[in-house]
C-alpha cells in the first residue's frame, strides 16, 4: 500500500503544498496532522506507525516532515525497516529501499553517533574543569530527611497515601517516587 505523511508546524500552515506534490504517487492511504516537529509523540504520525504493515511504502515530502532530530529519524526509518516498510522521501531523493539510500542513512547514523560522542567528551571535560576550580556542585542532595521518606513509605505501602501526594510531599517527581519504593523493596507497586 502506498502511504504518505504529510505534516506542517501550524494551524495556519497549509499542508496542500505537499499533498499535491505527493498525489503523483497515487497514494492510497494519507496521514495529515499539523503539530510541531520536535519528537514523534504526535497523533498521526504513530496512526501511521501502527498502520503500515510489511510491503508498503511511506512517501514523504522531505525528511523534516517526519521530525526534526536525527536521531529521531534514524529511529524512525530503523522502525520501518524493521517493519519490512519502505520510505520515500521526495526533496532528498532517497530510497530506503536501494544500496544508495541505505548508504546515506549509515552516513547520517555514523554522523549522528560521532556527534553524541563529542557532547559526551565535552561534557566530561566541563566537568573535570569545573571540579579543578571547585565550581562542580554535582547532582543536588535530596530535598526530604529520612523520618519524612520512611512516613511516606508506610503511606503507601499501607495504602494512606498516594503517589501523587507523596510527591508533593518529597517535593519529587512520581517517577522519583516509585524508583525509592523500589529501591526500598516495597513491593505494592
Amino acid at each position: 500500500m502506498k502511504v504518505a505523511y504529510v505534516r506542517v508546524s501550524t494551524v495556519e500552515q497549509n499542508e496542500a503544498r505537499q499533498v499535491e506534490a505527493l498525489k503523483v504517487y497515487g497514494i492510497e492511504k494519507w496521514f495529515i496532522e499539523k503539530t510541531s516537529g520536535k519528537d514523534t509523540n504526535r497523533a498521526e504520525f504513530q496512526s501511521m506507525m501502527n498502520y503500515v504493515r510489511e510491503g508498503d511504502t511511506v512517501y514523504i515530502l522531505d525528511f523534516s516532515r517526519l521530525t526534526r532530530s536525527v536521531s529521531d529519524l534514524l529511529h524512525t526509518i530503523e522502525e520501518l525497516d524493521r517493519k519490512g516498510v519502505k520510505l520515500v522521501s521526495l526533496k532528498e531523493n532517497l530510497d530506503t529501499n536501494t544500496n544508495t539510500g541505505r548508504l546515506i542513512l549509515t552516513i547520517i547514523g555514523a554522523i549522528n553517533e560521532f556527534e553524541r560522542q563529542n557532547i559526551l567528551e565535552r561534557q566530561r571535560e566541563g566537568i573535570a574543569l569545573a571540579k579543578a576550580k571547585g565550581v562542580y556542585k554535582g547532582r543536588q542532595p535530596n530535598k526530604y530527611d529520612d523520618d519524612l521518606l520512611r512516613e511516606v513509605l508506610i503511606g503507601i505501602e499501607s495504602k494512606t497515601m498516594s503517589v501523587s501526594e507523596a510527591s508533593r510531599r518529597l517535593g519529587v517527581t512520581r517517577a522519583t517516587v516509585y524508583n525509592l519504593l523500589k529501591r526500598n523493596g516495597t513491593s505494592s507497586y
